[in-house]
């Protein structure tokens, strides 16, 4: 067992002079070395294993790095410091804890693995894929902390910042979402009580989602992982979108952990400046309401969206894929106090979109430009990709609102998610819907990620955003044209796929395949028991990534490929999608028993419509103009909330 001490070759003359290291005398050979000395070190076991048998020897390599320090200087301490103490002094008992522990962790895995890989209804394939793409988990810059505030803590960053992450009154606090004040209410007197204050901020200014655990609830830490090691961005949000599912099924804790931290991170305001990439212009750094799109790399959780090529507050997926995979994440757990303590961020995510609707219809249209996660492929007006989330979340946003005891916020969104899933309903064309209606080079292109919305929503439990034969067309048609038109099937499904049978070349993203996106359309295809067809179009991905005949890519798995097989970026996030093909294979239970599918308007209440309007104005509006005319306007909205 190694220590902390650095020793002379000194060993190796006394192995060779003795055949072992019995007659080591400790005193005289163990000699610290020298400041910038040559050093060496060894370890030796002895045995004797008897003819025709085996015998098992165990080393173990430790070392006890308790803190980790970010380039701002911020220093926290690792996880594993809750258990072995933060002093560096733990190697040996790491060490050692891992000598007589690793044959119990090794039969564990195994008992894991094995019902999937005995699953004689499973392809060979399968297993190896989907346990390999774990390595990610490990080996994608990833950090865990014990959850507790810096060690070292330098002065906040970039100007005034402000966060909605405390309730506004003392008042509010024994106020439960069931009561009479409804949602709108809340984060207006949230809002005014921070707004007042806009000079002389008292909030943490951070996404810290351990503020967010109640009294008693287990703080496991807050993690990170890189988006690639090409991409470094930590948690990058409109990624974790795919690649969250193995975090739900493997490790729910920490998944949840994730949400919270973006769920602070929805409720913060960084007016601080930061330059745009591709046109130049400086933007404030995360607008309130907006979800970032990422928890940042220099200051994490601090200074978030190191992610500088758009402005990604208007970027259309980012809010949708929020309210999506948080509500995902409560009824899956079955944990109502993460709901509960995420709903206001929610409420004010969806009210944040209401300004991308620009003509009133219900749904939300992207600008034109690449303002979601094809962010180099042009999208303009209703899209299938941004509209279908969009319409998804809605729903979503309603059933947790019931979930949590919001009945008004809950018919509200619901109604305005019937009222979108009508607009989305326009780009169907028959076969399949068009990647947007702006009559563009690539609006009826065919996209292999078209059903995004769908998926999310049945993997919740919700109901389908669109009717079932148009679900099932859509999917073929991705098959029979995105996967079957490009190397026999062998490779995935490209992005983009022109109805003449051509790949999309519009952009350098649409001819891409997407490892992640092919995973989470074969996810879509088992939800719609098209279970051949989904196999049939991941094992292109296996075929290329992991195979012998494939490329090579194995435990470095790209972001994706195009047709001719040249890659782009190598060990990436999005491919850990592949546990969304397992989470619908498995089917999971969840916790809400249905949803109420009519609503009777005339049942609404008429006050949550114009409090939920006001909180999607004011989010509008540059912050200063806010802080000014914002007495005004919650003083006339509370007369009218209470006829006074």
């Amino acid at each position: 067992m190694l220590t902390s001490h650095k020793y002379y070759p000194i060993f190796l003359l006394l192995v060779l002079q003795h055949g072992s290291f019995d007659r080591l005398n400790y005193d005289e050979a163990l000699m610290s070395s020298e400041p910038g000395s040559s050093i060496g070190a060894a370890i030796a076991a002895s045995l004797t294993v008897p003819s025709g048998a085996v015998r098992d020897v165990s080393f173990s390599l430790s070392w006890d790095c308790p803190e980790i320090r970010f380039p701002s200087g911020r220093t926290y301490h690792r996880r594993y410091t809750s258990f072995y103490g933060v002093h560096g002094d733990a190697a040996a008992r790491i060490a050692l804890d891992a000598i007589l522990e690793h044959a119990h962790w090794e039969s564990q895995i195994e008992a894991w693995q094995k019902p999937t890989l005995e699953d004689k209804r499973l392809p060979e394939w399968y297993p190896i894929s989907l346990f390999n793409e774990l390595y990610y988990l490990n080996a994608g810059g990833t950090i865990w902390t014990d959850g507790s505030p810096p060690v070292q803590s330098i002065a906040n960053i970039g100007g005034t910042k402000f966060s909605l992450d405390r309730p506004g009154s003392e008042s509010e606090k024994t106020i439960g979402v069931a009561n009479q004040m409804d949602t709108s209410v809340r984060i207006l007197e949230r809002m005014k009580t921070t707004l007042e204050q806009i000079y002389t901020p008292v909030t943490s200014n951070s996404a810290f989602g351990t503020c967010l655990l109640e009294n008693g609830e287990e703080n496991i830490g807050q993690f990170l992982y890189l988006e690639g090691i090409e991409y470094h961005m930590y948690n990058t949000y409109d990624v974790h979108f795919y690649s969250s599912f193995a975090l739900l099924m493997l490790f729910p804790k920490l998944e949840l952990s994730i949400q919270r931290d973006f769920a602070m991170a929805v409720m913060m305001h960084d007016p601080s400046r930061m330059k745009i990439m591709s046109d130049g212009t400086c933007v404030s750094r995360k607008a309130l309401g907006a979800v970032p799109h990422d928890i940042g790399l220099n200051d994490p959780w601090f200074e978030v969206n190191a992610y500088n090529f758009y402005n990604t507050d208007r970027w259309k997926d980012l809010n949708s894929k929020y309210v999506l995979q948080v509500y995902r994440d409560m009824v899956a757990t079955g944990d109502k106090n993460f709901g509960r303590a995420v709903w206001p961020s929610v409420y004010i995510a969806m009210a944040y979109m209401e300004q991308f609707d620009k003509n009133s219809d219900g749904m939300i249209e992207n600008e034109g430009y690449p303002d979601q996660t094809y962010d180099a492929w042009t999208v303009n007006g209703v899209s299938t990709y941004c509209g279908g989330l969009y319409v998804a979340a809605l729903q979503a946003a309603s059933s947790m609102a019931r979930e949590v005891g919001d009945i008004a916020s809950a018919d509200y969104f619901w109604l305005k998610f019937q009222k979108a899933k009508t607009v989305y309903g326009n780009l169907w064309n028959g076969c399949y819907f068009n990647y947007d209606n702006s009559g563009s080079r690539s609006s009826s292109s065919i996209q292999a990620d078209q059903l995004a919305g769908q998926w999310y929503a049945r993997a919740s439990g919700l109901a389908p955003i669109a009717d079932e034969d148009k679900v099932r067309s859509a999917l073929e048609t991705v098959y029979h044209f995105n996967v079957l038109k490009v190397k026999g099937g062998m490779r995935g499904a490209v992005n983009g796929m022109q109805p003449d049978g051509n790949v999309d070349l519009s952009a350098m993203q649409s001819r891409e395949i997407w490892v992640g996106v092919t995973y989470s359309v074969a996810a879509a295809m088992i939800q719609e028991d098209m279970i051949e067809m989904a196999f049939q179009t991941a094992v292109g991905v296996h075929e290329t990534n992991w195979s012998e005949k494939g490329l090579g890519y194995s435990f470095q798995t790209p972001e994706g490929w195009n047709t001719e097989g040249e890659y782009r970026s190598l060990c990436y996030m999005r491919p850990l999608a592949i546990w969304a093909m397992q989470w619908a294979l498995s089917k999971p239970k969840l916790s809400p028993q249905g949803m109420k599918l009519e609503v009777d308007k005339n049942s609404i209440n008429s006050r949550q419509h114009p409090g939920f309007e006001k909180v999607a104005h004011l989010l509008k509006l540059p912050k200063e103009e806010a802080s000014k005319s914002f007495l005004q306007l919650f003083h006339e909205f509370l007369c009218r909330r209470f006829s006074l």
